[in-house]
């Protein structure tokens, strides 16, 4: 996710941080790097003039062009006005209802995958200790009922469904009264799609939203279209008035400049994000966090609700104190490398972590799992002193680990390089703060 525009970003950082003092000529080639990047990775236009307009005005401020670290004040000012674009609600929040069942309206072009993203929904509140009623309203698209009805199957949640002959705002109307009766607490009623947008498609939906009164209109985008993406949100959000966003295949190889115009162009706030095929790859959207991905900060929060999943409730508070007290070593390390397989795609697993995802990005494709292999096996070849304190490893011990492991003695040295910094900036990200020393992680 944003591959490109990150490591772009991150050229623009290091060559800020090779400067020292800062000149307005300076935030000025700054600037046109950003705004090059951001248009590279598709990011609408108008959305580019507001972004660099408010972060160059801020950079060529006294407070940054006297500090004595003005790099760092520029990329503090590019993570919060990113943060702002993106949207500054405090995460994915979906409207309660004061008398369940909560009816959330999917919408979305066919293609889009509304269905399957329906499905991921009811996971997710299931998860939460809900109750969801999954409602097949396509009725244009019989394929997609059998495809709903298959999902619910394998996630063990209820399907209601009709004749596709029957009029979609009358399957509607039915499977509310189905969802009182088996005391649902949520309702998800995955709506007709087209290719395109008509009067048809529109009729129809505001006449199931009719019955329904639905709590929330989710529109669902494929980030892979693009500024298309934004131009859909836009329609849809002026016809049904879309109260939310899921923004699905972003773990494509799209430039993703939608999920930072859509935001900012709508007005609709972006809920969750869809990032893979499998039914948990949907997570809440929050805009903080995405933008630390994208400054390659990483994302620890995000990792570390990842790994509660996957630990009982005491090991996972342990690693949050140890987080938060930087006593994370690298026996820690290993037991999350062992989880890692089970937690999802190692490119995106690297994103969370600070310091990783620029090294992840470099590999060629396919070559993450090899890569978290050899690493797996440098920490397996220390002693347990040196996983609980890597600083005892001096050169003949980095001779012995990298013999061990099977890799050469650059590979220890770069291992442990990468998870001193690792450690600063976990620090520093629980704190919810920028660290001193930012700019040593764009070398």
């Amino acid at each position: 996710m944003f591959e490109a525009l990150t490591e772009k970003l991150n050229g623009v950082f290091r060559l800020l941080g090779n400067r020292g003092k800062l000149t307005e000529k300076d935030i000025d080639e700054a600037m046109r790097q950003v705004r090059l990047a951001l248009l590279e990775a598709d990011v609408n236009f108008k959305v580019v003039k507001e972004f660099i307009g408010k972060v160059k005005e801020r950079s060529l401020g006294k407070d940054v062009m006297e500090s004595l670290s003005p790099a760092q004040q520029v990329i503090k000012i590019v993570n919060e006005e990113l943060i702002a674009i993106l949207g500054d609600e405090k995460g994915a929040r979906l409207v309660s209802a004061s008398q369940p069942p909560a009816v959330l309206m999917m919408v979305g072009l066919q293609g889009s995958g509304k269905t399957t993203t329906s499905a991921k929904l009811a996971l997710h509140l299931k998860h939460n200790g809900q109750k969801p009623l999954l409602v097949a309203a396509d009725n244009r698209r019989p394929a997609a009922i059998e495809q709903l009805v298959a999902l619910g199957k394998q996630l063990d949640v209820p399907v209601y469904r009709e004749d596709p002959k029957n009029k979609a705002w009358d399957i509607a109307g039915h499977a509310l009264k189905e969802a009182h009766k088996i005391a649902a607490t949520h309702v998800i009623v995955d709506t007709a799609g087209r290719l395109h947008i008509d009067q048809e498609l529109m009729d129809e939906l505001e006449k199931v939203k009719k019955v329904l009164k639905p709590h929330e209109v989710l529109l669902v985008v494929d980030a892979m279209t693009g500024q298309e993406a934004v131009n859909v949100a836009t329609e849809f959000h002026e016809r049904v008035d879309v109260t939310g966003l899921i923004m699905t295949k972003m773990d494509g190889d799209a430039r993703g400049g939608a999920a930072l115009s859509i935001r900012w162009v709508s007005g609709v706030p972006v809920k969750f994000i869809g990032i893979g095929e499998k039914a948990d790859a949907l997570e809440p959207f929050y805009p903080d966090r995405l933008a630390s991905r994208i400054l390659g900060m990483g994302d620890m929060l995000s990792f570390i609700e990842k790994a509660e999943k996957l630990v009982d409730e005491k090991k996972a508070l342990e690693l949050q104190q140890k987080l938060k007290k930087s006593q994370f070593d690298l026996e820690d390390f290993l037991d999350q490398l062992k989880a890692i397989k089970k937690m999802g795609p190692i490119g995106q697993l690297a994103e969370m972590l600070p310091g990783m995802g620029r090294l992840a990005s470099k590999l060629p494709d396919g070559a993450q799992e090899a890569h978290m292999r050899k690493v797996e096996a440098i920490v397996l070849s220390m002693t347990r002193e040196e996983r609980q304190n890597p600083s005892v490893i001096g050169g003949s011990r980095r001779k012995r680990i990298a013999a061990g492991s099977g890799t050469k003695t650059s590979d220890v040295n770069q291992l442990l390089n990468q998870f001193q910094q690792m450690q600063k900036l976990m620090k520093m990200g629980m704190r919810g703060k920028l660290p001193k020393n930012i700019m040593g992680m764009f070398r």
